[in-house]
């Protein structure tokens, strides 16, 4: 089978028409028009159907589309394999994670990365959807439980557990709750309970409000809770990971507490040995210990 008809067959069925393929491909449309009739001739069958709004893949060009596509993914990753070299890290890396560790834990540390491998381009997808990691969807994922695919490298990092802060300031202001029940005279911020978040979470919600909890701030990510937090508006459940680098954060209630939630970093085979993927992972791992010995000291102090 003909590798360049394939290439711009790919190209065609990704573009959906026969025009943008050749801006893509600096071929005129004529040109990729012949290719892909030499292409369906040589299959014996019909790729596309073609009407007025653009191209449409027949069911036998689907099945092409997606080996091609596999094709693609699988040149794309030998080539910055190949680009990568012990002592210089270049590339696009594209990491994703939920929006609170991606915006409170894991972008404020990137600076440290960056400084050491200055060209490396981070696509940083935040988003509570599990991203296909096997379809390359992303490179790297960072997930608050084990992923269920078998064919990734997987690596636990930490647990964690969502627990009550609140700010000095507010608790001089409103009182400090010594038991579970003194909450209902406390405002509340947190995630709704039927919002994408961690279980453990969202069932430590539902345990407070059985409280009768009489103002509350929902947000839907750890980001806006904390922001509320530390301006004072009430009291909110958060991971446990912020208090090394909030520490205005007061805990409140400390025999409250969430179950324990594992983070863990996964990433494909296939990307074992690629650069980019190694230095991001042992840079995370860094970090973790450094978290990890902050929060020993923090419990002798």
């Amino acid at each position: 089978m003909d590798w360049d008809k394939l290439r711009i067959f790919h190209a065609v069925a990704d573009a959906g028409s026969l025009t943008h393929a050749g801006d893509t491909l600096h071929l005129s449309q004529s040109a990729v028009s012949r290719q892909i009739r030499a292409l369906e001739e040589a299959l014996g069958t019909t790729l596309f159907h073609r009407h007025a709004r653009g191209l449409i893949l027949t069911e036998q060009g689907e099945l092409l589309f997606e080996a091609t596509s596999s094709m693609a993914r699988k040149l794309d990753s030998a080539s910055a394999r190949m680009r990568d070299s012990t002592e210089h890290v270049l590339g696009e890396l594209k990491v994703t994670t939920t929006v609170g560790f991606g915006t409170l834990w894991l972008a404020p540390r990137l600076v440290k990365l960056y400084e050491k491998y200055p060209d490396l381009k981070i696509d940083l997808m935040l988003e509570e959807r599990v991203l296909d990691l096997p379809m390359r969807e992303a490179d790297v994922a960072i997930r608050m439980k084990e992923p269920s695919q078998s064919d990734l490298i997987r690596r636990r990092l930490l647990n964690i557990r969502m627990r009550l802060y609140a700010t000095q300031n507010y608790l001089d202001r409103a009182g400090t709750p010594t038991c579970m029940a003194d909450l209902s005279s406390h405002r509340l911020i947190c995630q709704k309970i039927d919002q994408p978040q961690v279980a453990a979470g969202a069932r430590l919600i539902q345990e407070i409000m059985a409280q009768n909890i009489a103002s509350t701030l929902t947000v839907n990510n750890y980001f806006g809770v904390l922001q509320g937090v530390l301006a004072h508006v009430g009291i909110g459940v958060l991971p446990d990971y912020l208090t090394a680098d909030h520490p205005a954060l007061v805990r409140v209630l400390p025999d409250i507490d969430s179950a324990e939630v594992p983070v863990f970093l996964a990433y494909p085979e296939e990307l074992r040995q690629t650069r980019r993927v190694a230095v991001f992972r042992d840079f995370v791992l860094e970090e973790i210990q450094s978290y990890r010995r902050s929060q020993s000291e923090g419990a002798i102090r």
